[in-house]
């Protein structure tokens, strides 16, 4: 059994990535992928759930984000293959051999990246969680984290993050684990936010690549999302004939923190069924 070793890996262009893992390093395969100015932290109600007695787990905190580095060059975060290519050295770093993806938010972006530049060939499924993987102006949510201005002060900022953390959640966290994920927001500064929110893909290449989909795909959104709104997730699931659309009706952005259980329940049986074929 692993339990969160960390390892860091070089992407294409020579940006450092920390990688996580815990579980049965024969299990099933999984690889999360946490959302805009968040950390593999988000996950830790997987990472201590049945989820890492049963699979492999992988987690990634992506360049900008957590203990990854940080270029200084807005380039480093826009453009078609940088975040395909990210994932892509994660896999082949950690020998993965078909993983399910799973996507939060932003991370499910990043998996639609992966799909238009390497295909499913090499994956088992995928779950996108909460994501507007087709960008239509319309999904977007007034809890959507709002453009960062060229100047902020420290007190400007940190209150920008709190505003963005707090429509992250329908059903609020607990104090202690509200002033974690604050912690691991601001560490993604704002030119890196600033980059990533410069960054866009059009919706006719999105829906595409979407439909040359083989792999299982489950879709994970809550009702109550008011970040990335839930016509987003039909959306997408009309754009993947297999797709299942799962609603959590009283969750906001965040199903996989404000239901837990039932995510977890949900995750793992969607990762069994990938490796079953049923």
């Amino acid at each position: 059994m692993v339990d969160g070793a960390r390892s860091d890996i070089r992407a294409p262009d020579g940006t450092r990535l920390a990688v996580y893992e815990w579980g049965d390093p024969a299990g099933p395969e999984v690889v999360l992928i946490h959302g805009f100015a968040q950390s593999h932290l988000c996950f830790a109600p997987q990472l201590r759930s049945e989820l890492v007695r049963h699979c492999r787990v992988v987690a990634v905190d992506l360049r900008g984000h957590g203990n990854s580095a940080q270029p200084d060059d807005p380039s480093a975060y826009r453009g078609s293959r940088v975040w395909a290519d990210d994932i892509a050295a994660v896999l082949a770093a950690k020998k993965l051999e078909r993983p399910v993806l799973v996507g939060w938010s932003m991370g499910g972006r990043v998996i639609r990246q992966y799909l238009m530049i390497h295909g499913d060939a090499r994956l088992a499924g995928l779950n996108f969680v909460a994501s507007q993987v087709i960008e239509d102006p319309r999904c977007r949510g007034p809890g959507a984290p709002q453009p960062v201005p060229e100047q902020q002060t420290p007190e400007e900022e940190i209150a920008a993050a709190t505003v963005f953390l707090e429509a992250c959640y329908a059903k609020q966290p607990t104090k202690a684990e509200f002033r974690r994920a604050l912690a691991y927001n601001i560490k993604v500064p704002a030119a890196v936010r600033r980059a990533i929110g410069g960054w866009s893909t059009e919706a006719a290449p999105t829906i595409a690549a979407l439909a040359k989909v083989r792999v299982p795909v489950l879709i994970t959104h809550g009702r109550r999302d008011t970040v990335v709104l839930p016509a987003a997730a039909e959306m997408t699931r009309a754009a993947m004939a297999q797709a299942r659309l799962s609603w959590f009706d009283d969750c906001g952005h965040s199903p996989f923190s404000e239901d837990a259980p039932r995510f977890n329940s949900e995750l793992t049986s969607f990762v069994q069924s990938c490796q079953t074929g049923t």
